[in-house]
Formats: C-alpha cells, sequence, structure tokens
C-alpha cells in the first residue's frame, strides 16, 4: 500500500509526545493498564521506560524515535488492518513502524493476550 509523501511526512514529523497520552487513555479506558502499555512498546523498541520519558520530553518526532529504536526482530509478525490500511502492505519504512505501534496498542485495548500481542516472545 503506497501512501502519499504528504501523509508519510506528517506521520514523520508527529511528536511521540502528542501521541502517548492517546495511547494511554485508549488502553486505560479499555481496562488494561498503563505498565502493559509500556511492555508493549519496550517489545516493539526495545526503550525502558527511562528512555521513553527522555523522548517525550524533548518532544520527539516519530522519526527520531524509531532511528534510535531498536525494532524487534519478530516485528514483522505484526499484520492486520489500522486505519484501514493493511500494515504488512505498508511500502514506507517509517509509516509502517509507526502503524505497527498503533496495530499493538490497538491489540491491548481490545483485551488480547499479552503473549499474542508479544508475538509469542
Amino acid at each position: 500500500m503506497k501512501n502519499s509523501d504528504t501523509q508519510n511526512q506528517r506521520i514523520a514529523n508527529m511528536t511521540f509526545a502528542s501521541v502517548y497520552p492517546m495511547y494511554v487513555e485508549k488502553v486505560e479506558r479499555k481496562g488494561r493498564t498503563k505498565a502493559e502499555l509500556l511492555q508493549v512498546i519496550k517489545w516493539l523498541t526495545d526503550f525502558d521506560t527511562k528512555k521513553l520519558q527522555e523522548l517525550i520530553k524533548e518532544n520527539a518526532t516519530f522519526e527520531t524515535f524509531f532511528q534510535q529504536a531498536s525494532l524487534n526482530p519478530n516485528a514483522h509478525l505484526i499484520t492486520g488492518v489500522i486505519c484501514g490500511v493493511r500494515v504488512e502492505e505498508i511500502e514506507n519504512p517509517l509509516t509502517q513502524q509507526v502503524r505497527y505501534l498503533d496495530k499493538l496498542v490497538d491489540e491491548l485495548a481490545k483485551g488480547r493476550k499479552m503473549e499474542k500481542i508479544l508475538r509469542g516472545s
């Protein structure tokens, strides 16, 4: 799936700090915890809580966020639809990584078991 360059640039320039509170609100509203959200983010990016707080404080863009991440080798196992698009078909690597994170947050909020969300690792 090919996104427009404008959309890819918009996603790249969006700050993690602006989206993170929405992730927290979404999972907590559905009965999950912030600790579970942090576990999911750590699995995908290898960021600990301290590093996440640094990135939030710096107002890091998603581009910077994922440049500093060590993406989990099993991230390619994240499949499905997010925002009407299959994540495995997204051609822009950064946009795909952001959508991986969105997909994991959705799965957490929908009550999926943690071992399934973390793709068996």
